[in-house]
């Protein structure tokens, strides 16, 4: 039998571990969570008193500038990632986990390290722009040539990038830009860009429809429970627990809970072959997938089909502007109009009447256009998939125009109050939850604050995909509307009060916001501090009220509880977004165990 909650090394065989039995001690993520908080240098975040002040006392953040390059290093990089890995490469190194990164690779001379700053580890998680660190196993036969196969299909943007259907195979020529690779296609010798993203290496388990290398448990329950997906469907993604294992998902169905996720860890011998179930091992990862899609073998059913893989996110509008934030206007189509906020409208759109964008813009005299090109330069560099992707700007008259990545379903407040998102699901509130935590988690790595989170700068895609939007434009807006000392347009109701009073903006506001943003998801959009104005909030929480739990909806008080941490008067005693991050990504809904024993 396997235990359901075994994480361990790999064995040589079932039964040389039963008459060797050793038990190693592993950490767990709750374990690291819990030294984590008893550690409080692991648990700071950039202080605002650190903070260098800009505009109108509103603090510049800065950024850790460690990086590790040492030759031994990079060479074991190389072999571990024959896919992925580029030399230089500084989005790369800033991410790795470890104690030994922080964040390497300053993106602006602005950055400066925060000496005071404890040593950030990170724990790789769904979603995070890092490379798992873990070697990828290659199929029996794999060339010598650098070969990939194409996962979805691509239509060329420009004259220098290739087209591709998903199954073609290109040789690289040059894997060196961040985002984009040289290729030439092997069927129609054509040569030129693709994104890196959109490939993987020919017969690696990377390839296969069924593997998933950058999702946590919480996505695949998503992606499997959609409604087209039959029972079967499943996908292979790697452990969250163990380095060197995998988590087999599968959808199931049964009369009494209907559609829902049933997880198996698929654990590694030492060898190179894996197993479930102790009685059954297999040499490979294809080989454990083709015998339980034709028998059950003690799963819950079996293998039916491969979940289908959403595209991944093209950073930029085409490889010819991934370095240039100015576009001409007259490349840009104003379709419809989507709404209008403080500053100016949002437009659903086309980039070359290819392309779907949505495009803000901004009234006159909103912003300095220098310092929004400044930002905006910044901004474009962040990338995240709980991020809404900035591509270019058209700042040469007015109103500026911000093109940026479109999200179908609108702001998570209109979604919440008219949308479909009236209907949502409790778990469906904490799967949102965790996704803008996650996005946050990768803001308070680079040291960006936000300084305006709410539900309103939250947007949401298909199948409840939510991205952040707006991170770091209210440094730049030059209205005295929005200043938190006069102006009537001010967000008081999410904003912290060391910040209003003050002017000290940190990530630990943008925790406090959070927990404002926390009230609006669970409450499906209600006003926050409802029935009081600006200034009797500000008064109220100075004597220390908080807003008590709702009563005509569903929160756990456990929720409540990190709320109100979320809003403790000291800042340093607030959470971290990589706690919040962590908490929902494991909240527990229901009595279902995490992994599902297979009888032998």
């Amino acid at each position: 039998m396997i235990e359901a909650e075994a994480q361990g090394r790999g064995r040589r065989s079932p039964l040389a571990n039963e008459k060797k039995k050793k038990k190693t001690s592993i950490p767990n993520r709750e374990a690291q969570s819990a030294a984590a908080s008893s550690n409080p240098a692991a648990n700071q975040s950039p202080s605002h008193s650190q903070c260098r002040i800009l505009h109108f006392g509103f603090p510049l953040f800065t950024t850790m500038g460690n990086k590790c390059c040492s030759k031994r290093q990079d060479q074991e990089l190389a072999l571990a990632y024959p896919g992925g890995y580029k030399k230089g490469d500084s989005s790369f190194n800033s991410n790795l986990s470890g104690p030994k990164h922080n964040n390497g690779g300053s993106i602006d001379s602005r950055y400066t390290p925060d000496p005071n700053r404890g040593q950030l580890i990170k724990h790789p998680k769904g979603g995070v722009d890092i490379i798992r660190p873990r070697t990828t196993p290659l199929l029996p036969g794999h060339n010598t040539r650098r070969i990939v196969v194409a996962l979805y299909n691509y239509n060329a943007r420009e004259e220098t990038d290739v087209s591709f259907v998903k199954g073609d195979r290109m040789e690289v020529l040059d894997d060196t830009e961040s985002d984009w690779w040289r290729v030439v296609h092997l069927k129609t010798r054509q040569e030129g860009l693709i994104p890196w993203n959109f490939v993987a290496e020919d017969r690696s388990v990377n390839s296969e429809d069924w593997f998933f290398e950058n999702v946590s448990r919480k996505e695949a329950d998503k992606l499997l429970l959609a409604n087209e997906n039959p029972r079967g469907t499943f996908l292979v993604r790697p452990s969250e627990h163990n380095p060197n294992g995998f988590s087999l998902s599968v959808k199931d169905w049964e009369e009494s809970r209907g559609y829902h996720v049933k997880h198996y860890k698929i654990k590694p011998l030492d060898n190179g072959g894996y197993y479930i179930a102790t009685n059954q091992t297999f040499p490979s990862l294809p080989a454990l997938v083709m015998a339980y899609s034709k028998n059950a073998l003690g799963l819950c059913h079996v293998l039916s089909s491969p979940c289908p893989k959403p595209q991944p996110q093209v950073w930029d509008l085409g490889p010819e502007l991934r370095d240039k934030w100015e576009i001409n206007r007259n490349e840009i189509q104003l379709i419809r109009k989507l709404g209008h906020g403080n500053f100016g409208e949002v437009y659903y759109g086309k980039w070359r009447n290819n392309i779907e964008v949505a495009v803000k813009t901004l009234r006159e005299g909103t912003m300095s256009t220098q310092a929004f090109l400044q930002e905006a330069a910044i901004m474009k560099k962040f990338r995240h998939s709980r991020l809404v992707a900035l591509y270019a700007v058209c700042s040469k008259e007015e109103p500026i125009y911000i093109v940026q990545e479109y999200m179908s379903k609108g702001s998570l407040l209109d979604f919440l109050r008219t949308g479909d998102g009236q209907f949502l699901q409790f778990e469906d509130l904490i799967y949102i939850a965790a996704q803008v935590a996650s996005g946050m988690e990768y803001l308070e790595l680079k040291q960006l604050i936000h300084r305006d989170l709410a539900a309103r700068n939250v947007l949401i895609g298909e199948n409840n995909v939510a991205k952040i939007c707006d991170f770091g434009l209210a440094r730049v807006i030059a209205d005295d509307e929005y200043c938190p000392k006069q102006g009537s347009r001010f967000p008081v109701k999410w904003t912290a009060p060391e910040a209003i009073v003050y002017g000290k903006f940190s990530i630990k506001s943008d925790v406090w916001s959070y927990g404002i943003l926390l009230m609006e998801l669970f409450t499906y959009g209600q006003v926050p501090y409802p029935g009081m104005h600006s200034r009797e909030v500000i008064e109220q929480i100075e004597r220390g009220y908080r807003m008590p739990k709702p009563t005509a909806h569903h929160l756990p008080d456990d929720i409540y509880s990190l709320m109100l941490k979320c809003w403790d008067a000291i800042p340093d005693k607030r959470p971290t977004f990589e706690f919040l991050n962590h908490y929902f990504q494991n909240f527990t809904i229901t009595s279902e165990v995490p992994y599902r024993e297979v009888q032998d």
